[in-house]
């Protein structure tokens, strides 16, 4: 028996809201993919594509009552075997116990008058006030090392630490409830180029560990490759390829998805002649 996707997409289209038809943009076009358990699926495409309203919305993050928030407006997305369209808050609060969102430049958004350690357990005592301190310590301690940050970080504060530091600890708060699905929405924009592997790096062994299923966005067909085989090429608010990343890129059937086999052959040729 086949086992049940952890999110399911189903002809699924979002937009955002506005009063005005002409200024009512269409963010995602009739998507249909699925995520079994345990898989990772890499999502890239331009920057308009589509892709960080996807990852809002798999992350539980479409329908609120904010201007930065998509609306589903046609289809069915189904995540953890629970449909999001219609969606009720209590629901919704209850799934974002199995769901971890890593937004764009997470790290920039942990809290200042926190610790690092308060910062990565808050997800644990904004649900249960009384849980007990060491054991959340200790949660909090095992994933400060997992995301490779010396154990002294946790009494620091996020103005202390670097860019990928911070970001490191983001990565650390959206695991502390050991999600079952981990959405991550592009986890090393605005990062040194030099630090953004071991970033990546660091998402793959959580994930290898620990099995949940991941979405993971990103602008760099180079970092597809880190992260998964398993690709969803999006151009202008559809999916234009989707499957093994060789298979997508072997057999273009876009222009689009073209230019990109191309770049990655420019890329691999040009990584050869420097070594």
């Amino acid at each position: 028996m086949t086992a049940t996707p952890i999110v399911s997409a189903r002809d699924i289209s979002l937009r955002y809201p506005s009063s005005n038809p002409q200024t009512r943009s269409v963010a995602v076009n009739g998507l249909t993919f699925d995520i079994p358990p345990g898989e990772v699926l890499a999502v890239v495409g331009e920057t308009g594509s589509g892709k960080s309203s996807l990852a809002k919305a798999v992350a539980l993050q479409a329908d609120l009552q904010d201007l930065d928030s998509p609306k589903i407006t046609g289809g069915s997305l189904r995540v953890i075997d629970t449909e999001l369209r219609g969606i009720s808050a209590r629901k919704r609060d209850l799934l974002s116990l199995y769901v971890g969102y890593l937004r764009q430049e997470a790290g920039d958004f942990l809290e200042p008058r926190l610790t690092i350690g308060e910062n990565v357990a808050e997800p644990i005592f904004s649900r249960d006030r009384h849980f007990d301190q060491d054991e959340a310590g200790e949660a909090v301690a095992t994933l400060i090392d997992a995301v490779r940050l010396p154990l002294s970080t946790m009494n620091k504060y996020p103005h202390e630490l670097s860019k990928g530091q911070r970001q490191r600890v983001a990565i650390a708060r959206a695991m502390i409830l050991e999600p079952k699905l981990l959405v991550a929405d592009d986890p090393t924009a605005g990062i040194d180029v030099t630090v953004r592997g071991a970033i990546l790096d660091i998402i793959v062994s959580l994930q290898r560990e620990r099995g949940f299923s991941a979405l993971v966005v990103t602008a760099d067909l180079g970092e597809v490759r880190r992260v998964s085989n398993r690709v969803a090429v999006m151009h202008r608010g559809v999916i234009v390829g989707i499957g093994e990343l060789e298979e997508v890129l072997a057999d273009p059937h876009h222009p689009y998805v073209r230019d990109l086999a191309r770049s990655l052959d420019y890329l691999t040729q040009e990584d050869e002649f420097v070594h």
